[in-house]
């Protein structure tokens, strides 16, 4: 359970006010029906996480846990770099 809460709070947190999010005010701003756009929103988000386990699971099994740590700390590092000099 607890891996279950520290997964949901870390999305959780590192979705709010995103590009998802900004754009899901909209749609929901432009139409009547806002739980179309709950739904497909929903469904969206539900969709990509899926691709993510299952990509994480197939990558997990062909690369060692210490590579994948480093090179997304890296990945991380040179976008966040790239933010602070204006690439992005």
């Amino acid at each position: 359970m607890k891996l279950f809460w520290v997964t949901f709070l870390t999305i959780f947190l590192a979705e709010l006010g995103d590009k998802t999010q900004l754009a899901t005010l909209v749609l929901s701003a432009k139409s009547a029906n806002r739980w179309l756009i709950f739904a497909g929103s929903a469904g969206a988000l539900v969709l990509a996480a899926a691709l993510g386990v299952l990509a994480g699971k197939f990558i997990g099994e062909h690369l060692p846990v210490k590579f994948l740590k480093i090179s997304s700390g890296l990945v991380f590092i040179g976008i966040g770099l790239a933010i602070l000099l204006g690439k992005f």
